[in-house]
């Protein structure tokens, strides 16, 4: 294990130890978490009898919500205490078609892989490898989607001046803004169809700053629906890449 990797388990560890679950139990990260379900759905047409895998899947909570619309979702993390967190969650709900491993690969094949908040997190050798990974996974015409934060959103540059204690809670020492077109390129190199947006402007940011503000986060949605629209979209908080293998 790198010595990257093994800092990031450290800090999920602890964040999974407690903050995580409250955090994430917020009615405006809740309802971020939702919004996120959905663009996956549409994003990969996952339905009824699709298998889902998630790469760092946490404790689970965007899963759980996969899990309702799709036929299984496996979720994977190197946390111990994130995976129990998911299981017991999965168990709690009466939720059977999610399964939680402790871990960083799967066998069999499935119809979607996705990625929230994961490449940025990766070493470099592990981000590049990613397409190659992929062609193990996806079955012919299956769809990978992951959402990462961009190099040159706003957000993160007014976040590191105005509130730098917060930002730093929310962030690893070693993790990375990615380059939105840059990292599209990787899978087009590996052969696979690879096409980038942007995902919002300013409405995730503000559920991790306002937890608490369901309201907020879903004016803040609408808006950035309108602002992605315009120019100020270069600038946005984080971006989706959508690949699909032949």
């Amino acid at each position: 294990m790198s010595d990257v990797i093994q800092r990031e388990l450290a800090y999920h560890e602890k964040l999974y130890s407690g903050f995580a679950q409250r955090h994430f139990a917020r009615p405006a990260v809740r309802a971020l978490r939702e919004h996120m379900a959905g663009r996956i759905l549409a994003a990969t047409g996952a339905g009824p009898g699709s298998r889902v895998l998630s790469l760092g899947c946490g404790i689970g909570d965007t899963e759980l919500l996969l899990a309702r619309h799709v036929g299984d979702v496996t979720g994977l993390d190197l946390s111990p205490a994130a995976v129990r967190q998911a299981c017991g969650d999965a168990e709690r709900l009466g939720i059977a078609n999610a399964r939680f491993i402790e871990g960083t690969t799967a066998k069999g094949r499935f119809d979607a892989v996705i990625a929230i908040f994961f490449l940025h997190h990766l070493p470099y050798a592990a981000l590049e490898a990613m397409p190659e990974q992929l062609l193990e996974w996806l079955s012919p015409g299956g769809v990978f989607y992951s959402l990462d934060p961009a190099r040159r959103r706003l957000s993160g540059a007014v976040g590191r001046v105005l509130i730098p204690g917060l930002m730093k809670r929310y962030q690893t020492p070693d993790e990375r803004e990615l380059d939105p077109e840059a990292t599209a390129a990787l899978f087009r190199r590996g052969g696979m169809e690879a096409r980038v947006g942007m995902y919002d402007f300013g409405s995730a940011p503000l559920a991790g700053v306002f937890p608490g503000w369901r309201a907020g986060y879903r004016i803040a949605r609408r808006a950035d629906d309108l602002i992605l629209r315009t120019p100020l979209e270069r600038w946005g908080s984080n971006f989706e890449v959508i690949v699909r293998r032949p």
